[in-house]
């Protein structure tokens, strides 16, 4: 995967921004805590080897890329500093998995469902229905993670989520009326493993759900740079390399990075275990090396 990342989904070569196009993009995909480590990783590896896209006009995050996207725009600490806290013990965080049942009504749902919303309303029943944590101790546990819960003013910051109830997609900003620290307890809100985040009355979970990456939201950008933990999809649910190529395709300039071999391994079996953590956030600063070139070849000068 990874050759096809950075060289399948490019397009022009011209060192800026396609025609009528201006602006960068960072999007940032689900992959539970290895994906936070393991996202965190590769940014601090591309800013070491000068590919540095930390300053992305834009940056679009889906649960796991949520709570990365927040770190990033929050200026409070330097790429090392996040990375060093990826390395650290992860207390505070709770162990969670996937049992067999809930993995089988994932597949279940993607080919039963006619399009997304149908999807979401599906995922969003097992949600409603499942024994989970309080929804008030997840919230502490988001309380705690996050470095701030304000909505960044430097820069746009968009945040995914689906309704549980009708499966409708939503993309949270700060013009959204929406608190920071519900929106990104709601895009991290794995169906049938934490509860849905209240908001407003209504109840919300995973935006990876819709798309690990909801990559499409930056449509209309010169640059777009795409760190996904999670590549695949399925029915009615798009792969983040079918979202790249649409973005490539309309003009843009693109670069894909999901997980190598090396990446995969650190991962493991449960991306949801915090000791995946640290692993992940090692394997992602090493493979970053690899993608360098093509990312600074796609950044404006």
């Amino acid at each position: 995967m990874a050759d096809m990342d950075h060289r399948g989904a490019e397009r022009g070569t011209d060192g800026g921004a396609p025609s009528g196009r201006r602006g960068t993009a960072l999007v940032l995909g689900g992959g539970g805590l290895a994906g936070i480590g393991w996202e965190i990783g590769v940014l601090h590896g591309l800013a070491e080897a000068g590919a540095d896209v930390c300053a992305a006009d834009l940056v679009v995050g889906t649960s796991a890329g949520s709570v990365v996207g927040v770190q990033l725009s929050s200026g409070l600490l330097t790429l090392p500093e996040l990375y060093e806290r990826q390395l650290a013990d992860p207390e505070g965080e709770v162990p969670a998995g996937m049992g067999p049942a809930v993995l089988a009504r994932y597949v279940w749902g993607v080919l039963r469902s006619r399009d997304a919303e149908a999807y979401g309303a599906r995922m969003g029943r097992l949600a409603l229905s499942a024994r989970t944590e309080p929804e008030e101790a997840r919230r502490a546990v988001f309380a705690a993670r996050l470095l701030t819960h304000e909505w960044p003013a430097a820069r746009r910051l968009v945040v995914t989520a689906v309704d549980a109830v009708t499966g409708e997609f939503h993309a949270f900003d700060r013009e959204s009326g929406v608190g920071l620290l519900d929106a990104v307890g709601a895009s991290c809100a794995v169906p049938g493993v934490w509860p849905p985040v209240t908001i407003d009355g209504r109840r919300f979970i995973d935006g990876g759900v819709r798309s690990s990456t909801n990559a499409d939201l930056a449509a209309g950008y010169g640059t777009v740079v795409i760190v996904a933990p999670i590549s695949v999809g399925g029915g009615p649910v798009p792969s983040a390399r079918a979202q790249a190529a649409r973005l490539a395709a309309a003009g843009a300039r693109v670069v894909l990075i999901t997980p190598d071999r090396a990446a995969r391994r650190a991962f493991g079996r449960n991306v949801l275990d915090p000791a995946r953590r640290a692993p992940a956030a090692r394997a992602g600063r090493a493979q970053a090396v690899a993608h360098a070139d093509a990312v600074r070849a796609v950044l404006p000068v």
